[in-house]
């Protein structure tokens, strides 16, 4: 079947499948295959404030929450872009994965604006959108590269190919269990502090000169416990390392109005946490990629704008003459210019969406190694 024609144009991203209802206004400026920065506006309405008194994300919350915020965000989206929806030139949203009430607002009210206005849409992949994210303001490779994207729900790697305005994915890697934000944020509620834990324990630890509690890396076990692949993500073993920690020692979470800053000991944990996950996610990362003889290495997701992976990453990668594209930490937090980017991308191939589209929390990228 021939792909569907499409005049390149403004595209409305809408992003709803966590925490954050986003809606941005992107416009593909084609550069050959590629894409220049087009972002035109960029809205989000955050739920942090919401789900911290609980420590950590309560689905039909969320899924409240944004149905009161989709369509305010749109309308801000629209209004700084100075668009109207008649000038849209297509629709993109998230359709997964992610939390299945949350999603299915976004998809929900990204349809209804298809069937009022005429204008052709398509669902995103969450993980593509973040992949797309690394260049917002970057060029992308022509050749093959890797994608690390680590997140609060999502730790993989992708080999990543263009074919056309096409990208093919082919994973390589992911978490086995817990993602690598997830465990920064279920340790931060070991210790008592607020969600999420991530932006405070890496302020924490960086500015932490005592000694660190060191931890090991996981070794994750293959062909019935006789091999050990590298191939692989997980951080469960080093959550339930941290909690071992605290019981042996016998210390106790901050108290409300605790400063963590007084709190070496909790500190010294936390330092040494930071390091051995970062460890986890750079070693494989730079292996696979020798592996793999690929050059280009992006890092994405709301982990990337961790300060101590971001310096690591620059380090090794410059060793090993790997070029490094990770986004400014406004883009590597969810937001919906990224699948605004990504779903330009799949109108100009000629891919659409119809009213059938589902919110699907289990939605799969790309095929497995």
């Amino acid at each position: 079947m021939a792909a569907e024609a499409w005049t390149p144009g403004p595209v409305l991203g809408i992003e709803s499948s966590c925490d954050e209802t986003a809606a941005a206004v992107y416009e593909p400026r084609w550069r050959e295959l590629g894409l220049e920065h087009g972002v035109l506006s960029d809205c989000v309405a955050s739920q942090v404030k919401l789900h911290a008194p609980h420590g950590g994300v309560v689905p039909e919350l969320a899924s409240r929450q944004h149905l009161r915020d989709v369509e305010p965000v749109v309308r801000e989206a629209l209004e700084r872009a100075g668009l109207t929806l008649s000038e849209l030139a297509g629709l993109a949203v998230t359709n997964g994965p992610g939390l299945v009430g949350a999603l299915l607002v976004g998809v929900s009210f990204t349809k209804s604006l298809a069937l009022a206005t005429g204008k052709p849409f398509v669902g995103v992949h969450h993980l593509e959108g973040h992949v797309r994210s690394a260049f917002l303001e970057h060029d992308e490779p022509e050749e093959p590269y890797l994608a690390l994207v680590v997140s609060g729900g999502h730790s993989s790697l992708y080999r990543i190919e263009r074919e056309g305005f096409a990208r093919r994915h082919r994973l390589l890697a992911r978490t086995l269990d817990d993602a690598a934000g997830e465990a920064y944020d279920k340790v931060g509620k070991m210790m008592g502090l607020d969600y999420p834990a991530g932006p405070a324990i890496d302020r924490a630890a960086r500015g932490f000169t005592g000694e660190r509690v060191p931890f090991k890396p996981a070794r994750i076990k293959v062909d019935g416990g006789r091999g050990v692949t590298h191939r692989a993500f997980s951080f469960s073993g080093i959550k339930t390392a941290v909690r071992h920690r605290l019981q042996q020692e016998g210390l106790a979470p901050l108290r409300p109005g605790e400063n963590l800053s007084e709190r070496a000991d909790l500190l010294a944990i936390l330092a040494g946490f930071q390091d051995t996950v970062v460890d986890m996610l750079v070693k494989p990362t730079l292996r696979i990629a020798r592996e793999e003889g690929l050059r280009h290495l992006a890092v994405v997701g709301g982990v990337s704008a961790n300060s101590r992976l971001r310096e690591r990453l620059e380090r090794d990668c410059a060793r090993r003459e790997l070029e490094l594209i990770i986004p400014r930490p406004r883009w590597s937090t969810d937001n919906a210019a990224m699948i605004a980017a990504a779903g330009a991308l799949h109108l100009a191939a000629g891919r659409r969406s119809g009213l059938d589209l589902v919110a699907d929390p289990g939605l799969r990228l790309g095929e497995a190694a």
